[in-house]
């Protein structure tokens, strides 16, 4: 299921209280995704990673108390409120705290607690196949769970990314070559996936000297991905400049190949405006038809202000037919 599916299947289960199991490969977003839905929702939001606690971090210490034996609650539980509670890398656990988690999945309570009404059970990890240390899920605790398969979206993510601020080049680059989205290799250290390509953004946006830019980037994405973004990032940088684009779009430079329209595109859609709209329109029109539709749609995901300006309107009136048909 693409991110936008999965996080509306979560909406529903989390309302009927149904534990969801969440499986990808490492870095796609799944655990971002489980955020963002708990923030619609008006959830506060608690992150567990299973990994680094003990059964008693979830059961509590034991005391005594009247001559008898108790269990304290760790701090860390709700005791009220509508929370939403991901046991994240719940297969990288050992069996022991798998275990001891499944009867807050199944009964929700553990020891002396009780999980509140309004909370609800979420968990995220990687595949066996991903070789990333997990520990195979006990069939027991797998039947407690509605499991859904997360799958790399590039429209999805390009949503997210416009909307997160992403540094415009890596989304340009990913529009142009989207199968480097995620390409995940576990026989190498970096690899590209949603999450590495988010670390370079961070990178760029600090400013990364040329002469060590290839290696930054390498040490980030992979040697293949970041000499491919490498070359991507001159073309870029050699784009048309937007200020020009919206004094003079009759006249400002066009580029002429795919590379370059998909880094102008990009530009367009992360500065863009209503005050510059109509000039905006007006340079985007000559454009091949693609990539007007490609700067019209991604306009409208990161700024709705456009969308109400007359030139957004004069062109979705004029585009009905090839906006049906992509």
């Amino acid at each position: 299921m693409k991110p936008s599916n999965i996080a509306s299947a979560l909406e529903s289960l989390i309302t009927a209280h149904q534990p969801v199991m969440i499986w990808g490969p490492p870095g796609v977003g799944k655990s971002k995704t489980v955020e963002a839905v708990a923030e619609r929702m008006k959830y506060k939001y608690l992150d567990l990673r299973l990994p680094l606690l003990d059964v008693v971090d979830l059961r509590g210490i034991p005391t005594v108390k009247n001559g008898t034996t108790v269990w304290m609650t760790p701090s860390m539980f709700p005791r009220s409120g509508r929370w939403l509670i991901n046991l994240d890398e719940i297969v990288q656990a050992p069996p022991i705290v798998q275990a001891g988690a499944s009867s807050l999945i199944l009964d929700r309570r553990i020891g002396e607690y009780t999980l509140p009404e309004e909370c609800a059970l979420v968990a995220t990890g990687n595949r066996e196949t991903d070789r990333a240390a997990t520990q195979r899920m006990p069939s027991h605790i797998a039947n407690r769970f509605t499991h859904l398969q997360y799958e790399v979206h590039l429209e999805d993510w390009v949503t997210w990314a416009l909307q997160h601020d992403v540094e415009p080049a890596v989304i340009a680059f990913l529009n142009f070559r989207p199968e480097l989205l995620h390409k995940f290799d576990p026989a190498v250290k970096a690899f590209p996936t949603p999450r590495s390509w988010e670390f370079v953004s961070r990178i760029m946006k600090q400013g990364v000297a040329d002469e060590c830019f290839l290696e930054t980037i390498s040490g980030t994405v992979g040697e293949g991905a970041a000499t491919e973004f490498t070359g991507f990032f001159r073309v870029f940088r050699s784009l048309p400049d937007y200020e020009d684009i919206c004094k003079h779009p009759d006249t400002a430079t066009v580029p002429d190949n795919a590379a370059a329209l998909y880094a102008v595109s990009t530009m367009i859609s992360c500065r863009g405006d209503s005050k510059n709209a109509k000039a905006l329109f007006a340079y985007i029109e000559r454009l091949p038809k693609d990539f007007q539709v490609l700067i019209y749609r991604d306009l409208g995901k990161r700024n709705h202000d456009v969308c109400e300006t007359q030139a957004y309107i004069k062109w979705t009136t004029s585009n009905q037919v090839i906006l049906l048909n992509h």
